[in-house]
């Protein structure tokens, strides 16, 4: 976090009047630098794995008894409007470097953020080797500092920027992208520096347990910093479910007031076990019960340092391991498969393959022919990418990630045996007339959903007068009608995105269950209700299709004229009314249904917290 946007929250949270512009003068300012009026204090950042403190991040802090009606906040913003930025930045530095070795930081086993403001390093005035000769003078190793760029600064020359990072990598520091997300650059910022560390802004960590656009967010930016090799950072972690809810991410480092302020010290503390990963927690998303990732198998994996020699013994040992997977810093670089291995590097095209890779290391001989997937994909996208890898690889070993971080793999002859369970599981759990997932499936995919703690919209859609339908016009018929409007909402719903919270199910009878995004509901159960006008003359017959109505007996033997088939769906959102269960949620949604029912024609109800209804235009422009 950077000084600026944590002085903000340490003032907000300690319940402080915000302070309102004094007017800093420029000579205040000087005074401010001149005279000794800042220090530096200490934030820890843990280990997510082990607890332990990874690093510190200096901050800036006033003297006590010196000028107490100002802020940080305000004083970075008038100097950056007074030109005194660099200045105020170099004694931030300093101050931070001297603090530390005054407390003895080079005795721990620890990282130092250290914050810089890329105008800084882009002034004319910036004076080169400051940065060393300070970590010279306190007897600091380069390799343990960590440069934090804010990204909410704009960089006007990202070339001049570029070689600015360079120089400093090959002094040996690291860099951090800082408060990622909220600034300018964004991925341009990310892709010219190749940063070490990204420090997600708090933004998008406040409430990620309740917010699913949040969540989503972070996960995307875990799995693409894995990826690359980044170390991510969590910061602003106030709330023990923002704390739980981070750790399904895999991300590497926590910082946040929840564990730890800042303080005038360096923390002895270390995080209680309960920050460790939740063992029995599922990460597949709805529908996605028959992930890659449910077949995975752990090999240990080797690095690229290691020789071919150890590799040959591997697979002489286990003459059943056909591939084993090549891992630097959690990330899969490539696979060492067991036939080809054998034939290439030890036997070789004239039988001196074997003398000849003695001395070789597992690197020198890796390709880009393999497979990597995420553990979420599903099966059937797999097998999809498999068809379409080259001829000799075809049966290789699958290497399976979550988050961009190697989980596993899977081999050919286990993802068809998936496959095959999979596809029994879903005939004996789908409905046999629709053939969508029927009770099991629908309760299953809710419980995930409410385990994963994002919310979500459940659409309960129900054919309105079907019994007498199905009587005037036959079984045949009303099979038929089930079927259709099954297809249309799969066709509304999933039309062809593979998208994780778009699920649809068939609960039985005339009753289909779709689950949605927050927001996005409303609009597709309109789409159905529009889509099923266009099917009603199928359904019912040019005649009656024309007079709009058609006669039959109704469930007191009484003969009565029934207007065209209709839809009533009720919507249950999670993030208006937070429920527990499914039992709880199908309880929702029987009232709110029964609300939608009341209305003529086709309805759409969704509820608010306190049982206020949202009322949704049906078919004819009327409010249901």
């Amino acid at each position: 976090m950077s000084q600026l946007a944590e002085v903000f929250m340490l003032e907000k949270e300690a319940g402080r009047p915000e302070v309102q512009s004094s007017g800093l003068s420029r000579g205040e300012i000087l005074d401010l630098l001149d005279n000794n009026g800042l220090t530096a204090w200490f934030q820890p950042v843990f280990s997510r794995r082990t607890g332990e403190v990874f690093g510190y991040e200096a901050l800036a802090r006033l003297r006590e008894a010196r000028t107490p009606s100002l802020d940080i906040g305000e004083l970075f913003q008038r100097a950056q409007a007074e030109g005194l930025i660099s200045a105020l930045d170099m004694v931030c530095r300093e101050n931070a470097f001297h603090r530390a070795a005054e407390l003895g930081f080079s005795d721990k086993n620890a990282h130092l953020f250290v914050n810089i403001c890329p105008a800084t390093l882009m002034h004319p005035a910036h004076r080169g080797g400051a940065t060393d000769r300070l970590a010279e003078g306190c007897g600091i190793a380069k390799e343990r500092i960590i440069l934090e760029l804010t990204e909410q600064e704009a960089i006007r020359d990202y070339d001049l920027f570029k070689r600015s990072m360079e120089y400093y990598r090959r002094r040996g520091y690291k860099i951090a992208i800082d408060d990622f997300g909220v600034g300018h650059g964004g991925l341009k910022m990310l892709s010219v520096i190749e940063p070490d560390y990204v420090k997600v802004d708090r933004h998008f960590i406040t409430d990620i347990d309740r917010d699913s656009f949040k969540y989503n967010l972070v996960d995307a930016i875990a799995t693409v910093c894995h990826k690359l090799g980044i170390t991510i950072v969590a910061e602003g972690i106030e709330r023990p479910e923002e704390l739980e809810t981070i750790a399904r991410f895999d991300i590497d480092l926590l910082q946040g007031f929840l564990l730890e302020r800042p303080g005038p010290g360096l923390s002895q503390r270390r995080l209680a076990l309960a920050v460790q990963e939740d063992a029995s927690y599922c990460p597949e998303a709805p529908g996605e019960s028959c992930a890659i990732g449910t077949t995975v198998k752990y090999i240990e994996p080797l690095s690229p340092q290691q020789s071919l020699m150890t590799a040959h013994q591997r697979f002489m040992d286990n003459v059943k391991l056909q591939g084993i997977p090549v891992v630097a810093e959690q990330r899969v670089l490539g696979m060492l498969n067991r036939m080809h291995f054998l034939e290439k590097q030890m036997v070789g095209p004239h039988g001196y393959g074997f003398a000849l890779s003695a001395h070789r290391a597992v690197k020198d001989v890796l390709g880009d022919d393999f497979l990597l997937v995420e553990a979420a994909t599903p099966m059937e996208e797999v097998v999809r990418r498999i068809k379409a890898r080259r001829g000799r690889h075809l049966y290789d070993d699958i290497c399976v990630a979550r988050n961009g971080k190697y989980l596993g793999t899977v081999a050919i002859n286990a993802l068809l045996e998936a496959i095959t369970q999979k596809s029994i599981q879903l005939a004996r759990g789908a409905n046999p007339l629709s053939g969508l997932p029927g009770n099991e499936f629908i309760q299953r995919t809710v419980a995930t959903l409410l385990q994963r703690k994002v919310n979500f919209d459940v659409c309960y859609i129900d054919i309105d007068d079907f019994k007498p339908y199905n009587d005037y016009y036959g079984f045949e018929q009303g099979d038929m009608v089930i079927r259709r409007i099954g297809q249309l909402i799969v066709d509304i719903v999933q039309p062809g995105v593979n998208d994780r919270f778009r699920f649809v199910g068939h609960i039985g009878g005339d009753d289909f269950i779709v689950i949605t995004r927050p927001y996005v509901s409303q609009q597709i159960c309109r789409q159905i209700i529009d889509g099923l006008k266009g099917l009603l003359p199928e359904f019912h017959g040019d005649q009656e299709f024309g007079e709009g109505y058609y006669c039959a007996t109704d469930r007191q033997g009484q003969q009565r004229r029934f207007s065209l088939l209709s839809l009533s769906i009720g919507i249950v959102s999670t993030e208006e009314c937070p429920v527990n269960s499914y039992a709880e949620l199908a309880f929702l949604a029987s009232g709110v249904k029964r609300a939608a029912k009341q209305e003529k024609g086709s309805a759409i109800v969704r509820n608010r917290r306190e049982g206020v209804r949202s009322q949704a235009p049906t078919e004819d422009g009327k409010a249901a």
